[in-house]
């Protein structure tokens, strides 16, 4: 990514440069002019007309140096690139800055300076020597953030100063880039979850597709088709060749739901549940792309993201890399919702059967937890990872098994879910696997002729 271009080192208005490099005195330019004005009103009281000649030589230099740095027409290109312009939280980005003279005449001593929000580090600043016209410098440094989120960069700034260093100014380019830090992602181990087709990652359900690699629906013969694909009924009806229809395997589905209610999570910080929601939620989203599922990203405010595909999925229509860039995007500046319910995001899915739903819950009383329970008759299998804020803010899980939090947790393996409680401090991969053995042990006993409803999962805070 770059950014950048030619700007004058100098002001379009003259009486506007003055005033602002009278501002730019240094403290040495300010004393010689303070000197200079004290030795000429002592030679004026005294009559001292030699000393009225140094007090006027003080004075006259910095004003000189001033008109000089105003009236000087340097031309100065500047790039930056961040290298990449994408990074999880906690990961270092290094920016490349470079600076080319594309004046007829020498610059002075510069003093670069890029302006970056104080959570990147501190302001990065680099002095240059003379720069030949023509020549250019290079300069790079680091920026790191452990909390997510979109930081703008720039504008770049340069301070000129004269040989005298009396005097200095400042100028500024227009442009600025944008540093985007992602949740962090850890790698998912390859289980195969409860309501997924049979086949790890390539069970297709089987339909006549409008479109696909195959070119599956009646149409024209084009040049290169297969001869043996001509449907010669059709042809003969419609006086032309066309190829026949043929089944299409349909990209599995799959729907991450983000609860970002305010109300359901406690504490702040890079620790919190809610961040950790937010990664496992980011996680998920692009296990299950390179999978090969089409993914839809939705929160408890009805929205999906990217929402470009048939029905707000992304994966079938778009690129992997492309619609997990969106996604990514989108997470890294999430945040809470005002909303106090899930009944948007439950609008969203009672449209049909949308494949897999995976969700990532926070605290939910009687009533969320009854549609969160309503949201599995939608979903061909459906998967909960529930963060009982109060024990994430305490550091503990809670004690007893007649809590509030296990009820919930019963409601919703009842009605159909594969429930995990997620305890603070373990990654999300060890309850990917939890959630792959609940789901197979509650298939089993449901080939099985097991009966008494879903079957519960104990440990989950182990």
């Amino acid at each position: 990514m770059t950014s950048g271009g030619p700007a004058a080192m100098d002001d379009g208005d003259d009486k506007g440069g003055l005033r602002a490099a009278l501002s730019g005195l240094t403290t040495r330019g300010r004393s010689f002019l303070a000197a200079g004005i004290a030795a000429a009103i002592c030679a004026y009281v005294l009559g001292q007309a030699d000393l009225l000649r140094v007090g006027l030589l003080l004075a006259a230099l910095p004003l000189v140096c001033v008109v000089v740095l105003v009236r000087t027409r340097y031309r100065v290109a500047g790039t930056r690139r961040l290298s990449p312009s994408r990074v999880p939280a906690g990961t270092e980005a290094r920016v490349h800055l470079r600076m080319e003279n594309v004046s007829r005449l020498p610059t002075g001593l510069l003093m670069l300076q890029d302006r970056v929000p104080y959570v990147l580090g501190p302001r990065p600043r680099f002095v240059l020597d003379r720069v030949e016209a023509g020549g250019r410098r290079e300069v790079s440094y680091r920026v790191r953030s452990d909390l997510r989120g979109r930081y703008p960069l720039g504008p770049l700034q340069l301070r000129l100063s004269d040989p005298f260093g009396m005097c200095e100014l400042t100028r500024s380019f227009s442009a600025y880039d944008t540093l985007v830090v992602i949740p962090r992602t850890e790698p998912l181990p390859p289980v195969r979850l409860a309501g997924e087709a049979s086949g790890y990652g390539e069970g297709r359900q089987r339909s006549l597709a409008l479109a696909g690699d195959d070119d599956v629906i009646p149409r024209g013969y084009r040049h290169g088709d297969d001869l043996r694909r001509v449907h010669w009924r059709s042809t003969a009806r419609y006086g032309e060749l066309m190829v026949r229809r043929e089944e299409q395997p349909q990209r599995a589905r799959c729907t991450v739901l983000l609860d970002t209610r305010r109300v359901a999570y406690q504490g702040t910080g890079p620790d919190s549940a809610f961040e950790w929601a937010v990664s496992g939620a980011a996680s998920t989203l692009v296990h299950m792309l390179e999978r090969g599922f089409a993914v839809r990203l939705l929160t408890d405010d009805g929205n999906a993201v990217p929402g470009e595909g048939e029905g707000g999925f992304a994966g079938s229509t778009q690129e992997s890399a492309d619609s997990a860039g969106l996604m990514m995007d989108t997470l890294a500046v999430v945040d809470h919702s005002d909303g106090g319910g899930l009944s948007r995001a439950y609008d969203v899915l009672r449209g049909g059967n949308e494949g897999l739903l995976i969700a990532f819950f926070g605290d939910l009383d009687e009533e969320q937890a009854a549609v969160a329970a309503r949201m599995r008759q939608r979903s061909g299998g459906a998967v909960a990872f529930v963060l009982d804020s109060m024990a994430w803010a305490q550091g503990a899980a809670p004690a007893g098994a007649d809590t509030a939090f296990e009820r919930r947790l019963r409601l919703l393996r009842e009605s159909g879910w594969t429930a995990v409680a997620v305890a603070p401090g373990t990654g999300l991969a060890r309850y990917w696997q939890q959630a792959g053995h609940q789901g197979v042990a509650t298939q089993s006993a449901a080939v099985g002729g097991t009966t008494g409803g879903t079957t519960g999962f104990s440990g989950g805070w182990s």
